[in-house]
């Protein structure tokens, strides 16, 4: 990640909190609890990787030791010049896990992957995501598919409407899928991550 403009990490982490990336939240068809992040909603510009580690740790990790888990991440609109941390952000994140929680760590459900991310998964996948991790990563191709996996009526409102758009703009252009038509964002409109860091910054940011 690049260098955090001018927040304090008590900033960087009011910033996390505001946008919700994180959120533990209802449980999966195996009644495991599920961790869901929001990938468009991270902002990788602004967050250093000390402070997400550290918030990491005491806000999420804290509460997914003690038993199995699953995680929900939400791939939708994640652009790698505005919200995608990088590879090796992603290794130290990975490195802070504590073992405890990656032992419990059973499946992760990976949503809307576009062809970029399969191509960057299979290319370094298993050498960021050691210890087993790589082979509990299951695509999801469709909202709709998620619900095999996770209990519907637990999950689906913590699902931005966004990713739904996504899914009907799919069905009627598939190419936008494996990157064969043009940038998806431009189909329709939703907040960027700017404008929701722009108004959490005149808002909340004092």
């Amino acid at each position: 990640m690049t260098s955090p403009l001018k927040l304090s990490p008590s900033d960087q982490e009011h910033l996390i909190d505001k946008l919700q990336v994180f959120k533990i939240h209802g449980r999966d068809k195996r009644g495991r609890k599920v961790l869901c992040i929001i990938g468009k909603l991270f902002p990788a510009r602004l967050v250093s990787t000390e402070v997400l580690n550290k918030y990491l740790e005491e806000k999420i990790f804290a509460n997914l030791k003690d038993k199995p888990f699953s995680v929900v991440y939400v791939n939708t609109g994640v652009q790698r010049n505005e919200n995608f941390p990088g590879i090796w952000t992603l290794r130290s994140i990975y490195d802070a896990i504590p073992i405890t929680v990656r032992d419990n760590l059973e499946a992760v459900y990976f949503v809307h992957p576009g062809l970029q991310s399969r191509l960057f998964l299979a290319t370094f996948g298993r050498f960021i995501f050691t210890g087993g991790l790589y082979r509990k990563l299951q695509y999801v191709n469709r909202v709709e598919f998620l619900w095999d996996h996770v209990r519907r009526n637990e999950i689906e409102f913590e699902i931005p409407e966004f990713v739904f758009d996504h899914d009907e703009e799919l069905e009627h252009r598939p190419m936008v899928e494996y990157g064969l038509e043009g940038d998806h964002r431009r189909a329709y409109g939703t907040p960027s991550v700017d404008s929701a860091v722009s108004m959490y910054s005149m808002r909340c940011i004092a």
